[in-house]
């Protein structure tokens, strides 16, 4: 079988009719590929494949269908079968699986499928109105081609910005506030101070990105930019102008991203050392320590993906903040760009080596592609020495540094992992690919590391992982002090401490807090979301051996202990995708029986509760395991990934880099394969189909 046999557009419209019946194409990418049939009666059969796999390949965060890759490599470029696959299959369908995308691809060269999409009603090379741009071997769905343009356009207009704000800055004043922010004893001797660099380089110019891993200092440079800028805004008014301090919003894409930056920000502002500038309480002052979401700021409108600020209403602003940048997908960040005012700034925060958005595109990986090396110009090196007193190595440098990586910052130093950190290694040896270092550091006996293989039909591991954090600690875990602490923890602590009936609220609000917390310092994460080693599978083994152990009342339903995940923002409840909830239960209101309601964190830099009754979440699913994906933003004390028993097209590197992150203190890998799963996985970095970086511009 092979692509002579699908040459017909009858065929091709039944295969995609059975893919689609299998849960491989989404129901939206066959309605495309069917719309265009009937309006254009005389596709080419391979031109409707093509638009059915660029609708596909949307669904699974590619801003385009990579024509080149998926010909050489069908079934990981497009991940179809998905993972799970089977469990999707009709009783037609279970004797007589559909053939592969391999096999209808099979014969099939780039210039013939390229041939088979020059139709000019459904296929342009650019500007027009076909549903379809190609650009190369990239097919795009139109609108998110324009997404890539206008992101493009708007970044490298705001890159130009640069030449003007660096002239207008007083450096003597700079490096004066450079240096008390950041006096001496801050940096490593003989070492660049990366957060002082980054502050400089961000001053002058119009787009920026701060990057770096966890414990890296983002926040605190953040705080410390915004305090360098205000400073500036007030020390030095325009002519002819009175000072006024600049106007700064901050956000982040998700509400738990907001609330976790709103309750760090105003320590940090706190702490700031502005006592040797002029006016440091004033600077002081001037930094918000409030954080929205994307979709707050933007003022999102139920029912439309438009936004009431947009290029015709922008935000009344001078300075964006996005903490959490690599969550903001393709179509989010066009939408945040186009809103800003013309002269505005715009500032990205953010972990390039993380997973990128679920949806479409991967803008913050890949405007850091370059970022690790550095890429700076001689001219930006003596600018930074003579604005910071910062020198930058010479391995650092670029003669033909282009204005993107003159914006860019890679932070370079973990004050939460140690160098002695088997967590902090195990994340280095993964984001490197190096699997001879991987074994190396399994075979070290890190106090905060612990492997844990599954065998199959053994559920004693498993139990004793779920129940307690697995199984009894080391000599080096026990000597460093560290915890090992499973569900049991947070669901005794729910019993133990649970008020008496005739309590206050505060009581209860106490109870909830600690509760949270206590959840908080266990969390299963898995890879996939299908099968027994997927989300769902999980969710219910856990919630079984829970009840088997006499931790909880029930398995399903809305029991005391029962963990809960947003999966839709509620603007009405207050309640954002990703908050986790915990069901408690309360004095009832009309009867002395307890009643069930869930407690979530209020959301902002405080210690309030929401209570919620179950009837008014309409989007929640079991909490007991998360996805890696759903973890983004979220750290704990133990974190336990379990990895599935083969490889997977969603098992990447950046996968097991987020996943390994979200642990503090402790991380037990258990999987059912072998070590070698997490070597191979380690060798597969995501590579989203993109052009944002493809064309010019950007010097």
């Amino acid at each position: 079988m092979n692509a002579q046999d699908f040459d017909a557009r009858e065929t091709m419209q039944a295969l995609l009719a059975r893919w689609t019946e299998r849960q491989w194409l989404r129901p939206l990418d066959w309605a495309f590929a069917d719309f265009l049939c009937r309006e254009v009666p005389d596709a080419p059969p391979f031109l409707i494949l093509a638009a059915a796999l660029a609708s596909h390949q949307v669904g699974r965060g590619h801003a385009c269908l990579d024509m080149e890759a998926t010909l050489k490599a069908p079934a990981f470029a497009l991940s179809l079968p998905p993972e799970g696959a089977a469990a999707g299959a009709t009783a037609a369908d279970e004797g007589d699986p559909p053939p592969l995308p391999g096999e209808v691809l099979d014969g099939l060269s780039l210039s013939q499928w390229r041939q088979a999409l020059t139709h000019p009603r459904l296929v342009g090379a650019g500007s027009g109105n076909t549903p379809l741009v190609r650009i190369g071997a990239r097919l795009y769905l139109r609108r998110y081609w324009q997404y890539e343009q206008d992101v493009r356009a708007e970044i490298q207009r705001r890159l130009a910005m640069s030449t003007r704000l660096q002239a207008a800055l007083p450096v003597a004043a700079m490096r004066q506030t450079l240096d008390a922010l950041f006096p001496p004893a801050t940096a490593a001797v003989g070492s660049a101070d990366w957060q002082k660099i980054a502050c400089a380089l961000a001053a002058r110019s119009g787009f920026s990105i701060v990057t770096g891993g966890p414990g890296t200092g983002k926040t605190t440079t953040v705080v410390s930019l915004l305090a360098l800028l205000q400073a500036l805004a007030l020390g030095a008014p325009l002519p002819g102008k009175p000072a006024r301090p600049l106007r700064i919003r901050l956000a982040a894409p998700t509400g738990k991203a907001a609330a976790r930056l709103n309750a760090s920000i105003a320590n940090a502002v706190a702490r700031l050392p502005l006592a040797a500038l002029p006016q440091g309480e004033a600077v002081r002052a001037a930094i918000p320590v409030t954080v929205s979401t994307l979709h707050r700021l933007l003022g999102s409108r139920s029912e439309s993906r438009r936004f009431r600020h947009h290029a015709g209403n922008p935000l009344a602003l001078d300075l964006l903040v996005i903490d959490e940048a690599s969550m903001v997908d393709l179509e989010m960040m066009a939408a945040v760009l186009a809103a800003l005012p013309a002269s505005a700034r715009l500032i990205l925060l953010g972990d390039k080596d993380q997973l990128a958005s679920v949806e479409a595109g991967a803008v913050l990986g890949e405007l850091c592609q370059r970022a690790r090396d550095g890429h700076y110009t001689p001219a930006t090196r003596d600018w930074l020495e003579e604005a910071s007193g910062e020198c930058l190595a010479p391995v650092l440098l670029d003669a033909a540094g282009s204005a993107l990586d003159q914006a860019v910052v890679t932070l370079r130093h973990s004050h939460r992992f140690s160098s002695g950190s088997g967590i902090g290694q195990l994340a280095d040896a993964v984001n490197a690919g190096d699997s001879a270092r991987l074994r190396q550091i399994w075979q070290q006996a890190h106090a905060d590391l612990a492997l844990l293989p599954l065998a199959a039909g053994d559920e004693a591991d498993f139990r004793a992982l779920i129940v307690d954090g697995g199984l009894a600690a080391g000599p080096a875990a026990k000597a460093s002090g560290v915890q090992r602490k499973g569900y049991r923890h947070y669901l005794e602590t729910l019993q133990q401490q649970q008020p008496a009936l005739d309590a206050g609220k505060e009581a209860f609000d106490e109870w909830a807090r600690t509760v949270l917390h206590a959840h908080g310092e266990f969390q299963v994460l898995c890879a996939l979301r299908r099968g027994p080693w997927g989300v769902a599978g999980l969710n219910q083994r856990i919630a079984r051996v829970l009840r088997e152990n006499g931790l909880i009342q029930a398995s399903d339903g809305w029991y005391p202990g029962r963990p809960v995940l947003v999966t839709r923002n509620d603007y009405g409840l207050g309640l954002m995708n990703g908050d986790i909830g915990i069901t408690l239960a309360l004095p009832g209101a009309s009867d002395p029986d307890w009643t069930p309601r869930v407690a979530f964190p209020a959301g902002d830099a405080g210690q309030g509760i929401r209570w919620v009754l179950p009837s008014r979440l309409q989007a929640v699913e079991t909490a007991y395991a998360l996805t890696v994906h759903k973890s983004q933003g979220s750290e704990f004390a133990h974190a336990a990934l379990l990895l599935p028993e083969a490889l997977s097209p969603i098992l990447t590197r950046e996968l097991l880099y987020t996943g390994i992150t979200r642990a503090r203190a402790l991380l037990t890998v258990a999987t059912p394969g072998t070590q070698r799963l997490l070597e191979e996985a380690a060798q597969r970095p995501v590579l989203r189909a993109s052009g944002l970086l493809a064309e010019g511009g950007w010097r």
